[in-house]
């Protein structure tokens, strides 16, 4: 044997095994998830369709599903033209709700005297609430886009920030003591330490938003709008339509959950880079 031969070192190949056994565990987890999602769908759709039968109710009050099934099928070009709409207004919401919030987390946390002010009227502000501004808004900005953005912003907003700001301030003291041993700058101890501890907070925060965010938007449509689909259950509510009204509302649920999952996945993906 060659004494002088490089030796494999089994730590080193470790992690590759385990990453490897990992990716191939998470495949049937997954399946796991999607197969019990389908399945609770299908419960659903089934009780809903047994509780029509069973209570003999007339389509105006509450349609089966094979009803809201064909009323999407035959309104599909107009249904995803006022989804566009409200998806448009969801996503600008929420980016700018999300940089709004976590741009005050940061100032809270690095300054007290910020603390001191802006914190309690952050809090004094979720006292009113929200839903109460819609009028205001489209009586400022219009029945167009923006107060329909704006609403979005106003429901995420302090989710985001309180979240992130939590987790900015619960960085293990141990770290930040290590930092300063080693005679880290402020600005490195936040941008090394701070932040990548307070990422799984700020993700935290950002799911809720994307969960809020379409409450806001299709709000600040039934007060006020000509598009999206909030307007279109109030259209399709109006003429009696209420297996179109399932429809839009079918869609507006798919859509929260479809960016439920693109955000989490997003936030999973920083969170795994960072770490």
């Amino acid at each position: 044997m060659n004494q002088n031969a490089p030796a494999t070192d089994p730590v080193q190949r470790t992690p590759a095994r385990v990453n490897d056994r990992r990716g191939t565990d998470s495949r049937p987890a997954m399946t796991g998830r999607v197969g019990t999602g389908f399945g609770i769908a299908i419960g659903l759709i089934a009780a809903w369709q047994a509780l029509v039968w069973a209570a003999d109710l007339p389509p105006f009050i509450l349609p089966g599903p094979g009803r809201v099934a064909f009323a999407l099928w035959d309104n599909a070009g107009l249904i995803a033209g006022h989804a566009v709409i409200t998806l448009t207004e969801v996503v600008a919401g929420l980016i700018i709700g999300a940089v709004l919030g976590a741009a005050t987390a940061l100032g809270l946390a690095l300054s007290p005297a910020a603390r001191r002010v802006i914190r309690p009227v952050l809090v004094i502000t979720q006292a009113l609430p929200v839903f109460a501004l819609a009028p205001i808004l489209t009586l400022w900005l219009g029945y167009g886009l923006w107060s329909k953005v704006l609403m979005a912003v106003l429901i995420i907003y302090f989710p985001v920030a309180s979240a992130f700001f939590d987790g900015l301030m619960q960085t293990p003291r141990g770290w930040l003591d290590q930092a300063r041993v080693m005679g880290a700058r402020p600005w490195r101890v936040l941008l090394h330490v701070r932040l990548p501890a307070a990422l799984p907070s700020l993700a935290s925060g950002l799911r809720l938003a994307a969960v809020y965010a379409p409450i806001g938007a299709i709000i600040g449509e039934w007060v006020g709008a000509s598009q999206g689909l909030g307007y279109l259950m109030l259209l399709a509510n109006g003429r009696a339509k209420i297996d179109l009204m399932f429809a839009a509302l079918a869609v507006l649920v798919a859509m929260t959950l479809i960016l439920y999952r693109v955000v989490g996945a997003g936030c999973d993906a920083l969170v795994r880079r960072v770490s």
